[in-house]
């Protein structure tokens, strides 16, 4: 496994995107356990991207037009669902000090959705993984499931930390209504901006 897999590996983790403010608001808004569970979830929802790389069905989805859009604004649609949640209070930034907490179910569904809903996540796996793989071998199956394994331990890891860090100062935050004011009207923003980003991606 080389270095320069890891590290751009860790730059793409390291990249601030929809998983990620999925497990901070997560963390922010239910505590630790909520984040952990968080970026489980997030982690999962790499999985289908990963299958359709290693199988060869992301090459289907970059080639058909039709596939690729039928995703594409699946996912545009559900990061708008997430704004509008988030500025009724009762998406990824909806406080639990009196009401009962999101089931563990829950928190991942939203999680592994918000990653499943992105083509972009496979068309990354399919030009991302073969890169690192040694054309020579007569086997490459093993090896980009290890690199992929990689890539899923890193992203569990470093969304934890964010999650962990949000977590840690969530009691500052929530004991200041206009800042969780602030903060929920900052992440709806986010979810619509990734959404337009995601309508105006092109294959």
């Amino acid at each position: 496994m080389s270095i320069e897999f890891l590290l751009t590996s860790l730059i793409v983790v390291l990249s601030p995107g929809t998983g990620v403010i999925i497990t901070v608001g997560a963390g922010l808004s239910r505590g630790r356990r909520a984040a952990i569970v968080s970026a489980f979830g997030c982690t999962l929802g790499i999985l289908p991207h990963m299958f359709a790389a290693i199988t060869g069905l992301a090459a289907l989805l970059h080639t058909s037009a039709l596939a690729f859009e039928i995703l594409r604004y699946a996912g545009v649609v559900y990061l708008l669902y997430m704004a509008f949640m988030t500025l009724r209070e009762q998406g990824t930034l909806k406080l639990q000090t009196h009401a009962a907490p999101r089931s563990n179910i829950e928190v991942v569904r939203s999680a592994v959705l918000v990653n499943l809903l992105n083509p972009k996540l496979s068309i990354f796996f399919f030009a991302f993984l073969p890169q690192f793989v040694d054309r020579q071998i007569s086997h490459p199956l093993p090896v980009m499931l290890e690199l992929s394994g990689v890539f899923m331990a890193m992203t569990f890891v470093v969304f934890t930390g964010y999650g962990m860090f949000a977590a840690a100062v969530r009691h500052h935050v929530i004991s200041r209504p206009q800042v969780m004011t602030w903060l929920r009207r900052s992440f709806a923003a986010a979810f619509v901006a990734l959404g337009i980003k995601l309508a105006l991606t092109e294959k």
